[in-house]
Parts: structure tokens; sequence; C-alpha cells
């Protein structure tokens, strides 16, 4: 098994920072201390971020940059670096979603989630790995249960996801077996979490979204996320359902497809939309790691 530095020994990166697990893992290891690189479209949420964190002694940069701009995540790679030294782990979190239908949702929003969810972790992990090298450090991928299972409405967010752990695989293979780089990479999978996940979404449906129960904690998936940090890993399932989910998808997919219609059901809330066009292309601003019972803001 990988080891690296102590967190309080390392610079960390963290795209998504300005909610949900990006958020909590940032607040997590600056309790920790490791000095943060927070990047998010949402610039006032990640100045008051940083602000707190500074002002309970720790020490943060945040760099407000969109994650499928390939130019803007490797100056974000290098601004890290040149402030403090270099980068030990980098975690590629930031992500978007689409409720609805295959045959409903727009190609132009599809292609806009795949920009963020895809593109936006092969653009930083190719950002991170030339500063990673030279550091001995952590490539953390932040995936899904649905990088291995489905579920309705979700289908173009699940899509995204098996790419990502597509490109971590053939990357780890690459990095890990082919070059012997002493760096890790890891896939982080959890099952549903209580962020705003669901009110951030572009939502096509008839129904304000929801999570399907049962859900995490978002604390949860960030100490899975600073394991990695020290240790390293491969593909990390946080939560039971995802590795119940995960196993029946791949054991039994017959089974699979009818537990993933009854997930998908349950996703619909009993209120109607409340902010549908969602942080497809626009940043939000709510700043919270949990959201199951949060209006959208």
């Amino acid at each position: 098994m990988v080891s690296h530095k102590r967190l309080n020994e390392q610079v960390i990166v963290i795209t998504g920072a300005s909610s949900g697990i990006g958020l909590a893992t940032a607040l997590l290891a600056a309790a920790q201390g490791a000095r943060l690189v927070l990047i998010a479209r949402s610039g006032e949420t990640l100045k008051t971020l940083t602000a707190r964190i500074t002002g309970d002694g720790g020490e943060a940069l945040h760099i407000v940059a969109d994650v499928g701009d390939r130019q803007k995540m490797e100056g974000a790679a290098q601004e890290a670096a040149d402030r403090f030294g270099g980068i030990d782990t980098w975690v590629n979190n930031a992500g978007v979603s689409i409720y609805g239908r295959l045959d409903e949702v727009s190609e132009a929003d599809s292609r806009r989630l795949f920009a963020t969810n895809f593109w936006g972790v092969a653009n930083g992990s190719l950002a991170a790995l030339p500063h990673l090298k030279r550091s001995g450090g952590a490539l953390i991928n932040v995936g899904s249960e649905v990088s291995e299972a489905v579920v309705p409405f979700l289908g173009m967010y699940a899509a995204s996801k098996h790419a990502v752990k597509g490109f971590t695989d053939a990357l780890r293979v690459e990095i890990e077996e082919l070059d012997e780089s002493p760096v890790s990479i890891t896939l982080i999978q959890p099952s549903a979490v209580d962020t705003p996940f669901p009110h951030h979404a572009k939502n096509y449906m008839d129904r304000e979204p929801k999570l399907p129960p049962p859900v995490i904690e978002p604390e949860q998936v960030a100490e899975a996320i600073l394991k990695a940090a020290t240790e390293g890993g491969r593909d990390v399932k946080v939560g039971a359902m995802a590795v119940v989910n995960t196993t029946i998808s791949k054991l039994m997919p017959g089974l699979g497809d009818k537990m993933s219609v009854k997930r998908g059901m349950s996703q619909r809330g009993d209120t109607l939309p409340l902010h549908p066009e969602g942080t497809l292309f626009q940043p939000g601003e709510a700043g919270t790691a949990h959201g199951q019972a949060q209006a959208p803001s």
C-alpha cells in the first residue's frame, strides 16, 4: 500500500470546493492542518470559505475557475505550486447533474454536463500529474456508485461517471504500472450523499428531485477522500448501498435493472420544481455541504 505525507504536511487541491462533498472535504482537511487550494465557479462562496479557514488559523488559496477549461486547470495547478511549493494531493470533485429521460435532455445540456463531470476530471488529472510525480502524491477522482450501476432520470450523469471510471482506471495502469510512478490514483464511489446535488441539478421532471434513500453524510465521503490522500487506494466504495448496488449490477444485472427502476421513481419529490435550471451553466452560491431538506438558493 502506498504511503503519502501526513495531512498536516500536505498541500491539497480540491475542485468543486464551494458545496457538498468538496466543502466537507475542505473543512475536514483544514481542521487536520492541510494547506488548501480551493477551486470552483462560485467566487463569493470561495472567498467566504477561505476567510473561514484562515480565520481559524489555517492556510488556503481560492481560485475561481471552470474545470471544463484545460488551460484554467493548468494555470490553477501552477498557481498552487507557486504559492505553496508543490502539490501533494489533487481531488477532482466538481460535478453537475441533470434529472430527465435521455430522450428529453438536450444535446447542449448533455455536453455541458460532460464538460464538467468528465472533462473536468481529465483536465484536473492531467494538470496535476506533473506536480504529483515530483511530490509522490495522490490523485483522487470522485466517481459514484453509478460509475458501475445506473439509475433512470440520471442517465447522462451515470454515463459521465462511467467515463470517469474508465479514464481513472486507464490512467492508473499507465502511471502506476507502466511508469511505476510514485503516484496513487484512487476512484471514490459514494452512494447517495446528503448534499445540494438535487437542488443544483438541471431538472426536466415535473417534480422537484430528491435523493433516493438511504443517504450518507458528506463528511463520510470526505473521510474516505482524506484517507486516500495518505494511504492511496484503488476503487473505494463509500456507503453500504454503493457496495450493494455495484455488486448486484455486476453479478445480477437483470435484478439490478429492476432495483434501479425503484430507486429512480423514489427521486421524484412531492413539490413542483423550484429551480429547474440548477447550476449546470451558472454557479451557485449556497455554500452548504448538506442539502437533503433545503430549498435551492
